[in-house]
């Protein structure tokens, strides 16, 4: 749900926040916290940056979670539902009889009180996870599996959702949030439906400060800078690309060029994501 900030100050006249009020407002659960985890700021093992425009952001406790579900046929009461700073999802805490917990993602409608659970043989219900082969057609689902075993890969970020379009021989096709179509493994795990927070898109930040607050710096338009930095930059007064194509600050295709490893993946891929339908 989203809520409009009261235009009290140039920040916030525009901005657009989500009503985080039936979240639980406590601290996070203790023991699924990763420890030695520190910010990187964009830059790799020897200290150079290798990710522009990251760095700065409020410091936060990433939560460990539960991609596996490794607790099978055991079901788990959901105990709260709370906010994560590393995501854009929600994060429910599970509570199994024996005293384990785990955090899972979110999915909408799934509520406080609410039992989930894992396994070969589980209903199809909101929360529940589950091969590919025992899910029905046209079910959303999300927390998709890529290899069996590995843990939920694809489809985690917040109002998102795939769905089964076919079943054939060992591979399910399967329709992704960004309308690839895709085959992968029956023996897949998925979770049923769609996962929460939907209006998270829509969200306004409302001011440059926000941005610095969650680690994101400033990105200076190529045209701006100085022809030394960037292909784009110079000329006298204002001046657009002026060239044949729109590079990167290295001179390489800035546009349409593919950077997918063809050998790993494309034949799995049945329809490109950015085919027009």
């Amino acid at each position: 749900m989203l809520k409009k900030r009261k235009p009290t100050t140039s920040g916030t006249r525009h901005q657009v926040i989500i009503d985080r009020s039936d979240l639980y407002k406590g601290e996070p659960e203790k023991s699924l916290l990763a420890k030695g985890h520190k910010k990187r700021q964009g830059r790799g093992f020897k200290g150079h940056i290798t990710v522009r425009h990251r760095g700065g952001g409020v410091k936060k406790k990433m939560r460990i979670i539960d991609w596996k579900r490794k607790k099978r046929d055991i079901a788990g009461k959901v105990e709260r539902i709370e906010y994560d700073p590393m995501r854009s999802a929600n994060i429910a805490l599970v509570i199994y009889p024996d005293g384990d917990k785990s955090y899972v993602v979110a999915p909408d409608k799934l509520e406080i009180g609410n039992k989930i659970m894992a396994g070969e043989k589980v209903e199809i219900e909101v929360g529940n996870a589950m091969p590919l082969k025992n899910i029905p057609i046209g079910i959303p689902i999300h927390n998709l599996e890529l290899t069996p075993g590995k843990g939920a890969q694809m489809v985690r970020g917040a109002g998102t959702a795939a769905s089964i379009q076919a079943k054939e021989g060992k591979y399910a096709t399967i329709q992704m949030p960004s309308k690839e179509l895709r085959l992968i493994n029956l023996k897949c795990y998925a979770t049923i439906g769609q996962i929460g927070n939907q209006d998270w898109k829509n969200r306004k930040l409302g001011k440059a400060g926000r941005k610095r607050l969650m680690g994101i710096r400033p990105t200076v338009r190529g045209t701006a800078q100085h022809p030394g930095s960037h292909p784009h930059g110079g000329g006298e007064g204002r001046s657009g690309v002026g060239m044949k194509y729109p590079k990167t600050p290295w001179g390489k295709h800035a546009l349409g060029k593919k950077t997918r490893n063809k050998r790993k993946s494309n034949k799995f891929i049945i329809r490109d994501r950015r085919v027009k339908i």
